[in-house]
């Protein structure tokens, strides 16, 4: 088989979508062969790094010797390693070769960023999930020569002590010269410069993707963004400054809002005045009633809208159905700030059904069975093809980029196979629970109790903005929180009903029975300011990350307080659950 940058060069020139699924199928086929040549490449590279050498491999490269020698990890028992390495030591930490970037997580799970060794070989294997994904969504839905509307934004780097480059995964990615040429080969260029992408500041990149996207309408063949919430938030933000849009389109003068000078410049190039365009957006947004069907009406040839929209994107997937209309919604792929799982080949699902088909080549990949997670000492975990169909596990990574038995964190469940390898449906985020006494609550349950009581709001035109939660063990006993961000103003009796819905919506045996016995208090719902997210937003995108990798945090813990602050700051109404007596 050839080299991948070879491959990934030969597809630069022309993409052909038969040959990568071609080449997707064949790695399948045998995916514990290519799970044991990948985990000795990796291991052959990486042999002279300090970590490795610990484990006293002695070059015993198999699965069997690798399990028996190498700790499975988490973050923290890596992040001193890293720490040299973003302090620039001289010598192999966890590489061979040299890390020559660092790339921040998003900092929604824990509070604050982490950082994870960054390399080329990462890069590679993203353009393959991008070609993979893409050549199974082409062979459905196939796109001529067009634009995409890329809702994407390379967030502000930094360079560590030892100087080296430090971003989030997203802008590391986007300013990667194969990001660029893949992009061109698959027909799907942005329709925004780069200096928009890079600009200074997200909500003038933000306005400036929506004027780009206007001027090139009937060209944007595809709608995305790295999550289905930065693509709400870009139509939510459409809603408030469309006039303007309009007014500069009409006069070819770019709004005084943007004064970002290398963004003006840009933009320059782009916008001219065309009244006609104008007049014609202005009246199809005069005529939409309440924003339902918006994308169609402004980029009528639009064929699909992509984004992760799994996992914590699921709630958002109502708004997107409204502004989206008869547009197509697909799941993009599956990954993380550490590298990539899986790509969706199988994008006739609908989002909620997404699965992911996990590329045996591009990491060594190991599941812990859920019921091994608590246990002391080191787990038993199985291999990627030993996994079993509706069994649930934690996804434990080693990838090219200095990564060794690294539990992701996230829950999976094992749904079928793609010949040998398995396709993957996300459930949660492991650490993300509400828990009190002997309740479990995962990210997926307060996501359904949200779910059910904003039926209530639904009934008044209303609908939840976003919300996230929080234990409060100050009081006692301890009680849930759950914060909302609401459209619009409700009643307080429809409030008080929607609170006691969420109560009685987490079903957990261990919640309703510490409820019964008062072991845990009554629920309290938190309404909060309009704008609240917004703040929250800024918050991360202030700390370096980017709009289109943020993620709202579902569960907020005392080691976020800065997030805590601005949400009870922001509270304007408090119910208090009567659920339960």
């Amino acid at each position: 088989m050839q080299p991948l940058h070879c491959r990934i060069k030969n597809m630069e020139k022309r993409f052909d979508s038969e040959t990568v699924i071609q080449e997707f199928e064949s790695l399948t086929k045998d995916a514990k062969r290519v799970q044991i040549e990948t985990l000795k490449k990796i291991l052959t590279e990486n042999g002279e790094a300090e970590y490795l050498k610990k484990w006293n491999l002695d070059g015993r490269f198999d699965p069997q010797s690798y399990s028996s020698c190498v700790p499975v990890v988490t973050h923290q028992d890596l992040d001193p390693y890293i720490q040299k390495i973003a302090d620039g030591v001289s010598y192999p930490v966890l590489t061979g070769k040299p890390i020559t970037t660092i790339t921040l997580s998003s900092g929604t799970t824990q509070g604050k960023p982490k950082f994870v060794p960054y390399n080329d070989e990462l890069t590679e294997t993203t353009m393959q999930i991008y070609r993979t994904s893409f050549a199974f969504r082409n062979r459905a839905f196939p796109i001529e020569n067009g634009k995409a509307l890329s809702l994407i934004f390379g967030s502000k780097q930094f360079t560590t002590k030892g100087g080296l480059l430090a971003g989030t995964a997203t802008t590391n990615v986007y300013r990667s010269p194969q990001f660029k040429k893949t992009m061109q080969a698959m027909q799907t260029p942005s329709c925004s410069p780069d200096e928009v992408i890079f600009g200074s500041d997200f909500h003038q990149s933000l306005y400036c993707h929506l004027l780009c996207g206007l001027i090139f309408h009937e060209e944007i063949q595809i709608i995305s963004s790295t999550f289905a919430h930065s693509i709400v938030h870009s139509f939510r933000t459409f809603e408030l400054v469309w006039e303007e849009l309009c007014s500069d389109i009409r006069t070819g003068v770019l709004s005084a809002r943007i004064t970002d000078p290398s963004v003006r410049t840009a933009m320059s190039k782009v916008l001219t005045a065309n009244p006609d365009l104008a007049d014609k957006i202005y009246k199809k947004c005069q005529e939409l009633t309440n924003w339902n069907g918006l994308i169609p009406e402004m980029f009528p040839n639009c064929k699909y809208i992509y984004g992760i929209m799994t996992g914590s994107m699921e709630p958002y997937l109502k708004k997107l159905r409204h502004y989206a209309g008869k547009v197509r919604l697909l799941s993009a792929d599956y990954g993380s700030s550490e590298g990539w799982i899986g790509a969706n080949v199988n994008p006739n699902l609908p989002p909620e059904m997404t699965t992911y088909a996990v590329l045996p080549n591009i990491g060594y990949f190991e599941f812990l069975p859920l019921i091994e997670i608590d246990l002391v000492g080191q787990p038993k975990l199985v291999g990627l093809t030993d996994v079993q169909i509706g069994e649930e596990y934690e996804v434990v990574v080693t990838n090219f980029a200095g990564l060794y038995r690294y539990r992701l964190g996230d829950v999976v469940k094992v749904i079928g196979f793609h010949n040998s390898t398995p396709e993957l449906q996300f459930v949660c985020r492991r650490n993300l629970m509400l828990t009190i006494n002997i309740d479990k609550n995962t990210e997926k349950d307060l996501q359904l109790a949200v779910e059910a009581a904003a039926k209530i709001l639904t009934a008044e035109k209303l609908e939840v903005v976003d919300f996230t939660s929080h234990v409060d063990l100050a009081s006692d006993p301890g009680h849930y929180v759950i914060f909302w961000e609401v459209s619009g103003e409700a009643s307080d009796a429809v409030l008080k009903e929607c609170c006691n819905c969420l109560d009685k919506s987490f079903v957990d045996a261990g919640y309703v029975s510490s409820r019964k016995v008062k072991a845990i208090g009554p629920l309290e719902l938190r309404v909060l300011r309009r704008g609240t997210f917004q703040k929250i937003l800024d918050h991360y995108v202030g700390l370096g990350s980017a709009l289109n990798q943020f993620k709202t945090p579902r569960c907020v813990g005392p080691a976020n307080q800065t997030v805590l602050q601005i949400l009870c700051n922001n509270v304007v109404k408090s119910y208090i659950s009567s659920s339960f007596g």
